[in-house]
């Protein structure tokens, strides 16, 4: 009994329990299905959006490559066809002008040649002694001297102190010309063109008319060496003299001495006058005299023989050498040096005269024979002793000093003030 009634129970416990069971799979199977179908759902997603991705890369490479492609065949094709047109239009392109071509195509080289040769001519004609003239100087006598006179900006006195001593003035000086002897202060412009310089030596040019302007020379210390080039070719062309003298502005002239003396060479051609001196070339840079090109004169440094910046005279046909050659001629830092190796290149006749000497000129004398009689030259100042000829006198004498300043002024030549 006891087992019988305790097997049904067992049965309606399996059976219930299979019921509940199979209530409860279908309970959970739901929910899993889904799950795996939302993870397959989201996977798939993800991969087709990667795949997209590629895709539309792929996509733009292509466009690019193609792009790139495109640009380079269009180049290319373009560089096809301008080559083509080249080839077919060679034979019509002019030819490439050169510099010469543009030249001779705008008349520049047939102008520049009828310069050339114009130059040639006008060289040719200056040796010969055709040289231009201004009007206003033109004479049918030749004339015996013109003597420049070197002055400066700052040396108005000085100028004044002449014209009272040995210079005339005015209407004497115009007779003095009418005789053949042309006297002048010759200076050049200032660097300043135009400035209260230069219109004071136009003022003071149009009161005395005893100016030698040199237009294209500009005034200054550092310039001397060119003024003799200047002064000489200016002199040449507006006179035509025997001979150019020039002389400093701080020496006294005895002006008929002098014309004695050029009067007893006129005619003679290649004079080369003055007080002759050699020296010592001074090679230490910041001492007077200092030479820049010093080592030029050889190893022992000495100048050759030349005469003296405080006057030197030269003959026509070395003052046309000068002119004609002027752009050429080497320049040294002091003028007499300058023109003393102008003089050796040419045949010149070296006349050294000891009544053109005075001052340094003389303490600069080398190797020059001296004469025994004595006499004492009238320099204010210093002065040695100098020895002349028997029965010379000198020409020079310094001016710029307190005793010819007083006499100047005492003989009523001159104002100060």
């Amino acid at each position: 009994m006891e087992s019988g009634g305790y097997l049904p129970i067992h049965r309606e416990t399996l059976a219930s329990a299979m019921k509940h069971e199979r209530r409860w799979k279908p309970h959970h199977s739901k929910p899993s299905s889904s799950s795996s179908s939302s993870s397959s759902s989201s996977s798939s997603s993800s991969s087709s959006s990667s795949s997209k991705a590629h895709l539309i890369m792929g996509f733009l490479s292509c466009l690019a490559w193609l792009y790139v492609a495109g640009r380079l065949w269009q180049d290319s094709q373009n560089r096809i066809v301008l080559s083509t047109l080249l080839q077919m239009n060679s034979g019509n392109l002019p030819k490439v002008l050169t510099v010469e071509d543009k030249l001779k195509s705008l008349g520049c080289k047939e102008i520049g040649r009828k310069i050339v040769e114009a130059e040639m001519d006008l060289t040719l004609a200056k040796s010969q002694g055709y040289l231009w003239r201004n009007g206003s100087t033109t004479s049918a006598k030749k004339l015996l001297a013109v003597i420049g006179v070197y002055t400066g900006f700052g040396s108005r006195l000085r100028r004044n102190i002449f014209r009272g001593s040995w210079m005339p003035r005015g209407d004497a000086l115009r007779k003095l010309e009418e005789k053949g002897v042309v006297i002048r202060f010759v200076i050049g412009r200032s660097a300043n063109r135009g400035d209260s310089l230069d219109r004071n030596i136009d003022d003071e040019n149009r009161r005395t008319k005893d100016f030698l302007i040199l237009e294209s020379h500009e005034e200054a210390e550092d310039e001397l060496p060119r003024k003799a080039k200047s002064f000489f070719s200016a002199a040449v062309e507006a006179w035509d003299a025997e001979f150019y003298v020039k002389v400093d502005d701080n020496v006294n002239l005895d002006l008929d001495g002098l014309i004695e003396i050029l009067e007893s060479r006129r005619g003679h051609q290649g004079v080369y006058m003055g007080c002759m001196k050699s020296g010592v070339v001074v090679s230490e840079e910041g001492k007077q005299w200092y030479e820049p090109e010093w080592w030029k004169f050889g190893d022992s440094k000495s100048y050759f023989r030349h005469a003296s910046g405080s006057l030197f005279i030269l003959s026509n046909n070395l003052a046309r050498y000068i002119n004609i050659n002027s752009a050429s001629l080497k320049t040294y830092s002091h003028d007499d040096i300058s023109v003393g190796s102008w003089m050796m290149g040419v045949d010149t006749t070296y006349v050294d005269d000891d009544r053109l000497c005075c001052g340094s000129s003389r303490q600069g004398r080398k190797s020059v024979p001296l004469h025994e009689e004595q006499i004492e030259i009238l320099c204010f100042g210093s002065m040695p002793h100098m020895k002349l000829k028997p029965g010379d006198q000198p020409l020079l004498t310094d001016s710029l000093t307190a005793g010819l300043v007083y006499f100047a002024v005492q003989r009523g030549f001159v104002a100060l003030g």
